[in-house]
């Protein structure tokens, strides 16, 4: 059977036609998160981004539509896991190409993604011991650590603005987005057979003005761009920054004086050093001789000085190192000048990290009214589920969310207006009785107007503008919004829409079911999966092996034909 296996599948791949210029749909299509494109030109095939799915799926994704080990390079606009979380799994599919990013993101993706690896590892250790008790076959993980630290001894860092030559009729350019650290648009020059195209991804456009890092750059031309719409349908409300200061103070001073406790669910990159920004600022600030400051937060100062506050994530500290080792290429001008003053923007007194979880278990048994930030940032994994577990109760506690919440999280259902009178935490319902407090301004993403700006940069006639990256009820209304506001040919694509790129033409009409509309994608996470992709990989080295020496091929294929013996017999 392995033997016909191969040998049907080889078919398949002699038989692949030559590759022209193709933008296909994967990822993140009438939905947030996943994000994936699949990229064919010049004779190479590649991916923009290679994202994990957070939160229910609201349409199914497609596997790649070829062998992870035919995928010559991976481009990540930014370390978050909806971006950048399934590269482990294509390294484990074979995948052996080379990834691009800023020296940022790789930096993050190096923690992140070994995080990713350790929480796949530990979930299936716990739902193996689970069916094992109950006859069922243990669970496999969706990766590994090896896997993760396979992964990233393929990633190269590039600098920003740098023209990159990948390869014949491939040049690349990274601009700073300014959503996250390290976060980039990636600009495409790809030609083929005479022709040549300039196509922008946007990865996550980030908002103006906020602490610690730089504003969002923008392009002036393209052919076609594909384009994120988190916020396509609303506009944020941006008080000044000060201004999410006193928000805080306010919050500490009601909650303290209850004798409770404010927990912060943050994302571990991003917004927790954002918070701890502005926790700063309710602390000591920075040059205040002549300012003069709000009453609430020399309130505080007075009544609790020294309040503590606690980065209980592991991730969150290893990020934060990250933020102060990352300053020169990515910090806006104030942090900067803080920082050539000796002031760690990010750092104060009664700051405490907690890396074990014997130290994280204590921070509950202490009755001081303090500040927990911890991770993930939507309530769905981590420690923050454990530090709710003893504060949702608590009508004297404040549960502060500061970040998009994607639908039918914990997070999402907790600020929804018909939250539940319990939750369920760790198998136990948990009553919710805190008050639950949404502080905006905080976003890492463009609103609406944002975004126009950002696309209203274009001086050239953009053939089309691909809207993805946003919710179904965002991101049809946003692609009309943009064609009238721009002129721009705008459409939200589905998975597996794919474009012609020379021509413009769409060669193929992708999924437009939704998950409720039709049975779930099984994913198989087996042993007999990782099989398969072995299959798969070899498959494409014997592809890529024509041309060599005969002895090396008649070596090789001896080799095959007693593998398949011995499993034949």
């Amino acid at each position: 059977m392995l033997v016909k296996y191969l040998l049907a599948d080889a078919d398949k791949l002699w038989e692949t036609k030559e590759i022209s210029m193709k933008l296909r749909f994967i990822g993140a299509d009438h939905e947030v998160t996943g994000s994936c494109h699949y990229l064919e030109a010049a004779g190479k095939k590649m991916l923009v981004d290679c994202g994990m799915e957070q939160g229910p799926e609201a349409y199914l994704d497609q596997d790649i539509p070829v062998n992870a080990a035919e995928i010559d390079y991976v481009f990540v606009t930014h370390a978050h896991i909806d971006h950048s979380g399934l590269i482990p799994l294509l390294f484990k599919k074979g995948f052996r190409g080379t990834i691009f990013c800023t020296s940022a993101t790789l930096e993050l993706c190096n923690i992140m993604l070994k995080d990713s690896a350790h929480i796949q590892e530990s979930d299936a250790e716990w739902k193996s011991r689970k069916n094992i008790r109950a006859g069922i076959s243990s669970v496999e993980p969706l990766y590994d650590m090896d896997d993760a630290e396979g992964a990233m001894s393929l990633f190269k860092s590039v600098p920003y603005h740098d023209e990159i030559h990948i390869a014949d009729g491939i040049d690349v350019k990274f601009i700073d987005a300014g959503h996250l650290l390290g976060s980039s648009s990636i600009e495409f020059t790809l030609t083929e057979d005479g022709v040549t195209k300039k196509i922008v991804f946007s990865g996550d456009i980030g908002n103006k003005d906020k602490p610690l890092i730089k504003n969002p750059e923008y392009l002036e031309e393209a052919d076609y761009v594909v384009m994120e719409s988190t916020y396509g349908d609303r506009v944020h409300e941006n008080p000044p920054l000060d201004d999410f200061a006193l928000a805080l103070a306010r919050i500490l001073l009601k909650t303290f004086d209850r004798g409770g406790n404010v927990v912060i669910p943050a994302f571990s990159v991003g917004r927790t050093q954002e918070v701890l920004y502005f926790l700063r600022q309710v602390k000591v600030g920075e040059d205040e001789k002549e300012k003069v400051l709000p009453k609430e937060i020399l309130e505080v100062r007075e009544r609790y000085p020294h309040f503590p506050v606690y980065v209980d994530s592991p991730l969150s500290i290893e990020a934060t190192h990250v933020f102060n080792e990352n300053v020169a290429d990515c910090f806006e001008q104030k942090a900067i000048d803080m920082v050539n003053a000796g002031i760690n923007p990010i750092g104060f007194e009664d700051l405490h990290t907690t890396v074990t979880s014997q130290q994280s278990q204590q921070i509950n048994f202490d009755k001081t009214p303090k500040v927990i930030i911890s991770a993930s940032g939507m309530c769905e994994a981590g420690r923050i589920r454990h530090h709710l577990k003893h504060n949702l109760w608590n009508p004297a506690s404040s549960i502060v969310f500061v970040g998009y919440q994607s639908p039918g999280t914990l997070g999402n259902i907790l600020l929804s207006d018909k939250k539940p009178a319990t939750v369920k935490l760790f198998g136990e319902p948990v009553a919710v009785n805190a008050e639950i407090i949404n502080l905006p301004g905080l976003s890492g993403h463009a609103d609406k107007n944002g975004l126009l700006t950002w696309i209203k940069n274009y001086k050239t006639d953009v053939q089309k503008v691909f809207i993805v990256h946003g919710d179904n009820e965002v991101v049809d209304p946003f692609a009309k919004l943009v064609t009238a506001e721009t002129g721009f040919p705008a459409y939200a694509p589905y998975t597996e829409d794919i474009f012609d790129l020379i021509t413009g033409e769409q060669i193929q009409v992708g999924d437009v079911h939704s998950v409720e509309k039709k049975a779930k994608k099984t994913k198989a996470n087996t042993v007999f999966a990782r099989l398969v992709a072995a299959g798969e990989r070899l498959m494409a080295v014997i592809k890529r092996s024509e041309g060599r020496p005969n002895k090396e091929l008649a070596k090789f294929a001896d080799r095959i034909n007693d593998m398949c013996d011995k499993w034949e017999k």
